[in-house]
């Protein structure tokens, strides 16, 4: 008789590119990956803490459509091109960290220079060495928050421990 082997199911992975546009990658516990952007840019006639209200609501449908997180990975960002983005940056963090721990969902900041090395062999890669690399593993990533994003998640899948 032959032994059958059965291979657990993955949890459900999140990885973000926080910001104004937040790329996002998500790999399904079927192993399928899925990903996109989704802006939080603020509408006319609109309070400025309404794009963290919205990112929460997201979170939230992100959530219930996967069928449950069980972890999320977060591109950790040193250095801002600007005060306004840094600011907007941290925003986002805050309500992703505060959210993470209400839901108990484990989370990891994970650096830019990390993110690009695993991706191109560089940790200071550009913006188009980033989408050339996403792209030659078979995605058609939009702009550079989703090939970002889809490197993270690889980047953390290469983390995970065989089962």
């Amino acid at each position: 008789m032959t032994p059958t082997i059965t291979r657990p199911i993955s949890q459900t992975l999140l990885a973000l590119d926080l910001g104004t546009t937040t790329g996002w990658a998500l790999r399904t516990p079927d192993r399928r990956i899925v990903s996109g952007t989704q802006s939080f840019k603020p509408q006319r006639f609109e309070g400025g803490g309404m794009r963290y209200l919205r990112f929460v609501r997201w979170l939230d449908e992100v959530q219930t459509l996967s069928g449950g997180l069980h972890q999320l990975a977060f591109e950790e960002v040193r250095r801002h091109a600007s005060t306004d983005a840094a600011h907007v940056y941290g925003g986002f963090l805050a309500q992703l960290s505060a959210w993470c721990e209400q839901h108990q969902i484990p989370y990891q900041g994970v650096p830019v220079g990390t993110i690009k090395r695993h991706a191109t062999g560089k940790g200071n890669a550009n913006k188009d060495a980033m989408l050339d690399a996403v792209r030659g593993w078979g995605y058609a990533p939009v702009d550079d928050n989703e090939a970002d994003a889809i490197a993270l998640l690889h980047w953390a899948i290469a983390q995970e421990r065989p089962a």
